[in-house]
């Protein structure tokens, strides 16, 4: 089965009365995915969670494409992007197609002056360098450094950092994530063979209910445009929830390696999964046992998918000259593999301290023009010798 989980009060049975302790009720919001057939949860409101008073401004946040349709391997140099005060303002989209937005964000100030929800698209943060506190609807989430926060779409939030460095890897779904199908059993348990299990995920907790009137400021991303939309009450007023459907955290530190006496191909470290990408974690973990084996990756081709690889920490033993925050770009068309010199290198060493995430999509992406600011403007020829 999926994970259940509960925070606060509600009714045992759904859909009925739900009486406040001094007179009236408490309203009931069914917070689903894929009509009333995918995840849910349902929640319980100390007021209407209806109440739009005024539709401010609605503006285009889509992002501008410089190259539509790229065959050229790219290098990002992620920490080359601006730090800014405001959390939206920071995230930057590198790299989009139909499926999916991926970007960078650098953000210095904690979002407190409004709340966000993502109408469109589930969201993966991965934190790469931050600590401090999601809050959401459904409950808190503390992060730190390896962390991911899985969002689902709809899910209004805030975070607050602890730091004042924070560096952000993130991906916009426009279908949920998942964790692996092979993973699982026929109910949705984790099996023994998996690299991790569900004692490992970070739950809501924290529940904030808040019964405040006012003018609340939500901005809702929606078809490419940013509506700011004023709610009559405090969007935490959530006394009570259960269900399958809601955000929660994962560390890449607890994602246990899958080894092998042969170099293992990039599947075994999948972490989540999408109708239309995949996301991988390479961890620390022994090298390849056989007496011959190589541990750098064999060359292969890119037939069906671009590769997206985030540059977290360690040395990246299939690369040369790679830094924290690069961010590499391998489309389909073209093979690509380890560095000049890079498989020779490898051959007798016993473990690598490599820390990454990988975005595989399955259809082509697009090139935006802040991504290209960040270029090195070489790295496509890095593997002439």
């Amino acid at each position: 089965m999926p994970l259940y989980h509960k925070l606060g009060d509600f009714p045992q049975k759904r859909h009925t009365q739900f009486e406040k302790p001094n007179g009236g009720f408490y309203y009931e919001q069914l917070f689903g995915t894929e009509g009333f057939h995918g995840h849910s949860s349902l929640s319980y409101h100390v007021h209407r969670p209806t109440q739009v008073k005024e539709i401010l401004n609605s503006y285009s946040v889509e992002p501008k494409i410089a190259i539509g349709k790229n065959i050229k391997s790219l290098l990002f140099k992620g920490f080359e992007l601006k730090p800014e005060n405001d959390f939206l303002d920071s995230r930057k989209a590198m790299l989009v197609n139909k499926d999916c937005i991926i970007g960078l964000a650098a953000p210095k100030e904690s979002l407190r002056n409004y709340f966000y929800k993502n109408a469109d698209a589930d969201e993966m943060l991965f934190i790469h360098k931050g600590k401090g506190k999601l809050r959401t609807m459904l409950g808190n989430i503390p992060f730190e450094y390896g962390d991911y926060l899985i969002i689902p779409r709809g899910i209004i939030y805030q975070i607050e950092f602890e730091t004042e460095e924070n560096r952000l890897f993130y991906v916009e779904s426009y279908s949920p994530f998942y964790t692996p199908k092979r993973y699982k059993n026929q109910s949705g348990q984790h099996l023994e063979h998996s690299p991790f299990c569900e004692r490992d995920f970070i739950l809501p907790t924290e529940l904030e209910t808040h019964d405040e009137k006012g003018d609340f400021l939500i901005k809702i991303k929606k078809e490419g445009m940013m509506h700011e939309v004023i709610y009559a009450t405090h969007p935490f007023d959530v006394v009570g929830w259960d269900g399958y459907n809601f955000p929660y955290g994962f560390s890449i530190h607890n994602f246990e390696p899958i080894t092998g006496r042969v170099h293992q191909p990039p599947p075994v470290h999948q972490t989540f999964e999408t109708a239309t990408f995949v996301v991988c974690s390479f961890c620390p973990r022994l090298y390849d046992y056989h007496p011959k084996a190589i541990p750098a990756p064999y060359n292969h081709s890119n037939i069906d998918s671009d590769e997206v690889l985030y540059y977290v920490d360690g040395d990246f033993m299939s690369r040369n000259n790679i830094e924290q925050g690069h961010i590499t770009l391998h489309p389909k068309g073209i093979p690509h593999g380890p560095a000049p010199g890079a498989m020779e290198r490898s051959i007798g060493h016993k473990e690598t301290l490599e820390l990454a995430v990988m975005v595989d999509t399955f259809r082509p992406l697009m090139v935006t023009e802040e991504a290209m600011g960040l270029d090195d403007g070489q790295y496509y020829k890095s593997w002439t010798e």
